[in-house]
């Protein structure tokens, strides 16, 4: 009897002890984990707000050679590069070959030609009649001087055969002038038939000169060959006297003032130069981006502050990278970006106090893209959750993975 109830307590407190101990493993198995965070302290200190694109670099006075006649280009020996001084030969433009013709162009030139010769005969008829009325008015002329000096013929009879030779005479002279046009005419005509084979290919040069003195930027038509009138062959400048080009959205340009710091870099291998804004253009223009999307662009330009053996490795045309200064402060209280989030409308963070994340609603001011200026509802030293997900909630426990003081 004294047997069976020790075997019966002995199995009570087994079922007893083997609940407790599966009820342990239950709670140790679901109890709530801590959140593995990165974090960033809040930190006071300088924050600069930029506006970056990239730029190009250009010479401040590019002078475009452009021919001043049609014709023949011939080779250009100057490299990109090389040295002009003003005044220097630069091309020469002989005159252009005749033109091949169609059949029906042709004919028609060939019926222009009989139609000069058939209006330069027509002259020369005009002037035989008018010198043959010419001939007769002196006959006559000398007639009534015959008769007026046998005081036969009145001096209004001789007056009126002295004006008929002068009017004859001016008609002649007029028919003659009518031959010499149709002649020319004529060979105008005629020469519109020569082959293009069979034309001369000498006549008066036109020589290209270098308007200033510096280096040849670009030469446009480098091989011989025929150009039009006003056809840019190439382009002079001073590749040491740059200045950079920033095509900005008007939103950002309009945040910018004439003077502005610039830190320009992306350039090559050495460090990163300054430059400051002079001229930000009046006028926007219409731009399309690589992603199809169209955009109201202005020209900033910006001018090196580096001295020029600093932009000794830069030339016309180069790209490079701008950041243009819209906004600077010394000493604001700064949190990383990348820790704020909206919660109802506002942005929040949350805050490392102890084991726990904590929200917290801020006010944020001036923001870079890495640091924003915190105006309320933080203060230096602060531990700052980075990058919250779905799992962090206010009173959650935490636990730091990383610590980094800016965020970085």
């Amino acid at each position: 009897m004294i047997i069976n109830r020790f075997n019966l307590k002995f199995r009570t407190l087994f079922w007893v002890a083997a609940v407790l101990a599966v009820a342990a493993l239950l709670l140790l198995a679901f109890r709530p984990r801590p959140v593995l965070v990165d974090i960033a302290e809040v930190t006071a200190g300088p924050l600069t707000v930029a506006v970056r694109d990239e730029a190009r670099t250009r010479a401040r006075n590019v002078y475009v050679v452009s021919a001043p006649v049609s014709g023949r280009l011939m080779r250009i020996g100057n490299r990109a590069g090389e040295r002009v001084e003003a005044g220097a030969v630069i091309a020469i433009i002989q005159p252009g070959p005749a033109t091949f013709m169609d059949e029906r162009s042709r004919q028609e030139i060939q019926a222009g030609v009989r139609s000069a010769e058939a209006a330069l005969a027509l002259a020369r008829a005009e002037l035989e009649g008018a010198e043959a009325r010419l001939t007769y008015a002196r006959l006559e002329a000398g007639r009534t001087e015959t008769l007026f000096a046998a005081s036969v013929a009145s001096r209004s009879a001789l007056d009126r055969a002295r004006l008929d030779v002068r009017t004859a005479a001016a008609v002649v002279g007029n028919a003659r002038a009518g031959v010499g046009v149709q002649q020319a005419a004529l060979e105008a005509a005629r020469v519109r038939l020569i082959e293009p084979t069979a034309a001369r290919s000498g006549g008066r040069a036109v020589a290209l000169r270098a308007p200033v003195t510096g280096r040849v930027l670009r030469v446009l038509q480098e091989s011989e060959s025929v150009i039009a009138q006003g056809a840019p062959v190439i382009e002079i400048g001073d590749p040491r006297d740059l200045e950079v080009v920033a095509e900005l959205l008007s939103s950002d340009a309009a945040r910018i003032s004439v003077g502005a710091p610039v830190v320009i870099d992306a350039w090559g291998d050495g460090p990163a130069l300054e430059g400051r804004v002079r001229q930000v253009e009046p006028y926007g223009f219409l731009k399309v981006s690589a992603l199809g999307v169209e955009e109201q662009r202005v020209n900033v330009i910006i001018e090196p502050v580096n001295p020029p053996a600093a932009w000794a490795a830069v030339g016309h045309g180069y790209r490079v990278e701008t950041a243009v200064t819209v906004w600077r402060a010394e000493a604001v209280l700064r949190t990383p970006v990348s820790a704020l989030f909206r919660h109802q409308g506002q942005w929040a963070v949350f805050k490392v106090e102890g084991n726990r994340a904590r929200l917290q609603r801020v006010g944020i001011g001036h923001n870079n893209g890495e640091l924003a200026e915190a105006r309320a509802g933080l203060k230096p030293g602060e531990r700052l959750v980075l990058h919250p997900g779905q799992s962090i909630a206010d009173g959650v426990a935490v636990r730091i993975r990383t610590s980094t003081p800016n965020g970085e």
